[in-house]
């Protein structure tokens, strides 16, 4: 019986960090200093690096494929990001989709940036 208790346990650890590694639920913060990645938003899909999709449930928010649930609290966040005013202060062009079946990385090179 106790070794059940511990296999739960242990696979709910585990579920939990891999909920946390894919989750993209993003914080916007107001200095640069404060941003684990700085993004710029073009106005062409072309010109993106990933398509982003705003989601309006956390649950939404999974696995690294452009679905954004943007928090309301910095510690709620996975990931705090800064929008910059120049493409070329970026280090993530993104675009925003109405659609989020167009979600996903138009650059997988920089797909580590929101893990």
């Amino acid at each position: 019986m106790k070794s059940n208790k511990i296999r739960i346990l242990v696979i709910f650890i585990f579920l939990l960090g891999v909920n946390k590694i894919m989750a993209q639920k993003v914080f916007s913060v107001k200095y640069k200093s404060d941003a684990d990645v700085k993004v710029f938003v073009v106005d062409y899909k072309s010109q993106a690096d990933l398509i982003v999709y705003k989601t309006k449930y956390a649950s939404n928010a999974k696995e690294n494929k452009g679905l954004w649930f943007f928090t309301d609290y910095k510690s709620q966040a996975d990931k705090k990001v800064f929008f910059v005013d120049y493409k070329s202060q970026a280090d993530l062009l993104i675009y925003f989709e109405d659609y989020k079946s167009q979600a996903d990385w138009k650059n997988t090179s920089k797909k580590h940036l929101m893990y």
